[in-house]
């Protein structure tokens, strides 16, 4: 466990044995819960190329689910927008379960259990990518990176570096320029490959919400307003078209929005909309509905195994005291 994990799973049991946590459950904090994944696998070797944060082994993702269930009942996207236009009532607060980018492991590992279990979830997919044997420029970018940064930790923060500096089109290009000259991806990766539209429907025919996560996986807060637009239009239409079925729900990538994307995201017919982090848009809270973000190892105690107590504190906040939000969801000069 490194350091900071260690601090973070003292600190919250400290607050839990001088019953500070009690504050956690008082009326203020039972707002409806949304929780985000990524990948999911049934042993963590079996993602050897994935960002570590992005992954969960089917076993923890079961804990972490069994602890929501016995606090909170579980809902679709569909449900939870009702409870947040009107109100989630008396009883136990709403939850509900979201998976970003499509990976094909969620239909293999999470699916079957959330069937097991009769949970709601919603996927959220990137329309342009689906089907095609390709993966995720954040992927492609890892990959690459992890064969020319030595440093374990590194090639994620070289990752994220190279977002931010460049438009989606800008990365493609410098992507494929280190690819024909041999230093990316070209053969298939274990672990990243994403869902096909038959495993897409399926989904959906069995009650999963099928949400939209853009056409490319831009993230939008870089784009030029015409890209911007496409990709919320382009996805939203393709789904449609796919599903058979109207398309209410989308989540941001990487959580980026500022007040000009969400106007996009309203102009394009989404009616709700999620990040991925507690930041809420006080005029638009429909379309910035906060996440709780899960992985392998965020709700992990000081002996390595799932602690009930550091998953209270994640979902109760705790932990945001200590860090900030990577993003900047005011627009510059508003």
């Amino acid at each position: 466990m490194s350091l900071r994990a260690a601090a973070k799973t003292l600190a919250v049991e400290a607050l839990c044995r001088t019953r500070a946590d009690r504050l956690w459950s008082a009326p203020g904090t039972r707002a409806p819960l949304v929780l985000g994944y990524h990948q999911v696998v049934e042993d963590l070797r079996d993602a050897p190329s994935s960002i570590p944060a992005s992954v969960v082994t089917t076993a923890m993702l079961e804990r972490q689910l069994d602890w929501v269930g016995l606090r909170y009942r579980f809902v679709s996207l569909d449900e939870l927008g009702r409870a947040i236009e009107g109100g989630s009532g008396a009883g136990r607060p709403p939850a509900a379960v979201t998976f970003d980018d499509g990976y094909r492991d969620v239909y293999a590992h999470a699916f079957p259990l959330l069937q097991r279990k009769g949970i709601p979830a919603a996927v959220f997919v990137v329309t342009d990518l689906v089907g095609t044997g390709r993966l995720l420029r954040h992927d492609r970018l890892h990959v690459l990176l992890s064969r020319t940064v030595a440093a374990p930790s590194r090639p994620v923060a070289a990752m994220r570096d190279l977002l931010e500096r460049g438009r989606s089109a800008e990365l493609d290009r410098w992507i494929e320029a280190r690819e024909n000259a041999g230093r990316g991806v070209r053969e298939p990766i274990r672990g990243l490959g994403l869902l096909d539209w038959d495993e897409v429907r399926a989904m959906h025919r069995a009650g999963l919400t099928i949400g939209s996560h853009t056409a490319s996986h831009a993230l939008l807060t870089r784009e030029a307003p015409d890209r911007l637009r496409w990709e919320l239009r382009a996805s939203r239409e393709r789904l449609a078209r796919e599903l058979g079925a109207p398309v209410d729900h989308f989540a941001y990538p990487d959580g980026r929005f500022d007040r000009t994307v969400v106007a996009a995201v309203a102009e394009a017919g989404y009616r709700f909309a999620y990040g991925t982090c507690p930041h809420q848009d006080s005029r638009r809270p429909a379309l910035t509905v906060p996440r709780r973000l899960l992985w392998e190892n965020s709700c992990r105690g000081a002996d390595g195994s799932f602690s009930p107590r550091v998953m209270q504190g994640v979902v109760a906040g705790v932990f945001d005291l200590f860090g900030r939000c990577r993003q900047d969801h005011v627009q510059p000069g508003s």
